[in-house]
């Protein structure tokens, strides 16, 4: 079979050979059996380790900045703008990226999460942002993609009068999602180190690590039910995001979608309160991988996206003795952003 695993991997390397990518991780990810937690749900529990991606204390926007980088690099760009949450890990990763490239980079920070403390806005990603020199805009709304672009747009412009080189890296869903070619990679190459699970668990929020892990696993023959753990959007309204997500991929890549409508799966039950916001589901899921596995979760994605294993599980979607692979997209530095949470 390693030679079918190979031949597909090659197939995915071929799709995206057009698009330009700057290599930001030296090696594939490890996966790693959790033996504790395997024996105490009753199920064969593994952990792909994109926490481990490096560069500024890893996370999954490693693999999508590789071909945002790429475009950006291509257009010989000098400054990079994105905006992201308070406590984004894209924007972190953003920055450390553009300083490796010699870039500026521009950070447009939202308030999406009422009510946090002083920590929350000094402590974990702002902090690493803060030491990696950026400058930064402010977004007063949380939820209106269109208009975070339109300021980042105005931004650029001013930018490019005074003969600099910007690159955007949008949010909205009605730009090609680039940052999603690195999950189709990262999809594959999860193929070539195990191809007999039989459900993958992986956070969604803006869809493209989701839409990526889906589409590569599907294009490397694997087709196990991926679960997409909503962390900022209820079951329905994200499974009609990820619908326009994955078609929009699949015309970048000029393919047919390999999947259809109904393979797009959406659990919500680790959501509440709301986008990082830390509710009983996911403080217990964040508590029990770290005391049983010695591994830390962040309050925002993979905290969220363990409780979505445990519900799964309680729900008796995931049954007893299935072999189970969640993706560990990082984000730890947020985790003292939220340290007055956590204590409390």
């Amino acid at each position: 079979m390693l030679w079918l695993r190979a031949l597909n991997l090659s197939k995915v390397s071929k799709l995206l050979l057009k698009f330009p990518c700057a290599e930001l991780m030296s090696q594939p990810t490890p996966i790693e059996r959790l033996d504790r937690l395997s024996d105490k749900l009753d199920i064969d529990l593994w952990l792909k380790r994109d926490d481990l991606t490096g560069l500024s204390f890893g996370g999954n926007k490693t693999r999508q900045l590789e071909y945002y980088m790429g475009a950006a690099l291509a257009k010989k760009s000098d400054t990079i703008l994105i905006t992201g949450a308070v406590q984004s890990n894209f924007v972190r990763a953003a920055a450390a990226v553009a300083a490796k490239f010699g870039m500026k980079a521009i950070l447009q920070l939202e308030e999406r999460v009422p009510d946090m403390g002083a920590l929350y806005y000094s402590s974990g990603n702002v902090l690493l942002s803060n030491l990696l020199d950026v400058e930064y805009m402010f977004f007063p709304e949380g939820d209106n993609e269109l208009g975070a672009d339109a300021a980042l747009a105005q931004r650029a412009s001013e930018l490019l009068a005074n003969g600099q080189v910007p690159y955007i890296i949008p949010l909205g869903i009605v730009h090609p999602p680039l940052g999603a070619l690195g999950y189709v990679k990262g999809g594959a190459e999860l193929a070539v180190q195990m191809s007999d699970f039989d459900v993958s668990i992986v956070p969604s929020g803006s869809g493209a690590t989701h839409a990526g892990w889906l589409m590569g696993l599907k294009l490397s023959n694997i087709h196990s039910p991926v679960y997409g753990i909503c962390v900022r959007r209820d079951a329905a309204q994200q499974r009609q995001r990820m619908n326009s997500v994955t078609q929009n991929l699949a015309a970048l890549l000029d393919i047919e979608r390999p999947f259809e409508e109904q393979e797009l799966l959406t659990w919500d039950g680790s959501l509440a309160p709301g986008y990082g916001q830390v509710g009983p589901k996911t403080l217990f899921a964040l508590k029990l991988m770290a005391q049983a596995e010695g591994i830390m979760l962040d309050p925002v994605y993979t905290a969220k996206t363990f409780a979505g294993v445990l519900g799964l599980l309680e729900e008796g979607i995931i049954k007893k003795g299935q072999k189970v692979l969640m993706l560990h997209t990082g984000g730890l530095p947020a985790l003292f952003g939220y340290q007055e949470v956590l204590e409390s």
